[in-house]
C-alpha cells in the first residue's frame, strides 16, 4: 500500500435463523449472512439485514450487534472474520459509500436477487441492496483484491473464497447482554403482510419503471 493501511473486517456469520437452517441443508455450506466492522472489538456490524427477527420483509440498512446473532436460547454464534487491508484513500471510500447509505432512505433491501441468487447469480435494482452486494461493494472499495465480475453477483461463499489470504478468525462470539433493544419483539401476521406487500411493490416499480437508472 502507498498510504498508510488500515483495515476493514469482513464478517461472515453462521446464522440461528430457519432461512439459514434450511440454506445450510440444501447448499451444505454454513455462513448465510454477511456484514462489515471498520474496527475492534466487534460490535458494530454493517450491513442489509432484517430489523427485527419476526419481521423478515422489514429489511434494509442495518447496523447490528451480536445480540441480533445470539438471541433466544442463543448465546454465541460462529463468525468467520478476515482483516482486509486498504489505504487511506480506500477507507474515506468506504466510510463515504456507509454515510451516503444510510442517509439515503430510497435504499431498501434487493429482496429478489438474494432469493436467486443460486440460479441467476445476481442482479442489479436501483437504490436496492443486500448484505452480498453491499459487503461486495466495500471489498472492491478496498482495493485489497480484485473483483472479476460485477460486485452484485458474488455470493458469500464467493467472498469467502475471494479473501482466503486475509482470514483473521473463525471461532465462536458470545452475546454480551441480555437486552435486544426490541429486535426480539413478535410482529403480528398482519403487519407481516403489509411490509411484504410494501417491499414488493416497491421492487416491481423500480424494476419495471427505473431499470435503465444507476
Amino acid at each position: 500500500m502507498k498510504s498508510n493501511e488500515n483495515y476493514v473486517y469482513v464478517v461472515l456469520v453462521k446464522a440461528h435463523t430457519g432461512l439459514g437452517s434450511i440454506a445450510r441443508a440444501v447448499t451444505g455450506y454454513e455462513y448465510t449472512h454477511i456484514a462489515v466492522c471498520l474496527e475492534e472489538p466487534f460490535s458494530d456490524f454493517i450491513t442489509f439485514s432484517r430489523r427485527r427477527h419476526y419481521a423478515p420483509f422489514d429489511c434494509g440498512f442495518m447496523h447490528e450487534n451480536l445480540e441480533c446473532y445470539a438471541y433466544g436460547k442463543h448465546n454465541r454464534v460462529k463468525l468467520k472474520v478476515f482483516k482486509v487491508p486498504t489505504d487511506d484513500a480506500g477507507l474515506v471510500r468506504i466510510k463515504s459509500y456507509i454515510a451516503d447509505i444510510e442517509a439515503d432512505s430510497e435504499y431498501i433491501f434487493n429482496l429478489y436477487s438474494m432469493a436467486t441468487m443460486p440460479i441467476l447469480h445476481g442482479f442489479k435494482i436501483y437504490k436496492a441492496l443486500n448484505c452480498m452486494s453491499f459487503v461486495a461493494k466495500i471489498i472492491e472499495m478496498t482495493g485489497a483484491v480484485k473483483l472479476s465480475r460485477k460486485y452484485y453477483r458474488y455470493s458469500i461463499k464467493d467472498m469467502d473464497r475471494l479473501l482466503a489470504g486475509y482470514l483473521y478468525k473463525e471461532e465462536f462470539f458470545y452475546k454480551k447482554s441480555a437486552q435486544d433493544g426490541g429486535y426480539m419483539k413478535r410482529v403480528s401476521p398482519l403487519i407481516n403482510a403489509g411490509l411484504f406487500f410494501r417491499i414488493n411493490s416497491k421492487l416491481i416499480y423500480r424494476m419495471i419503471f427505473r431499470r435503465f437508472c444507476d
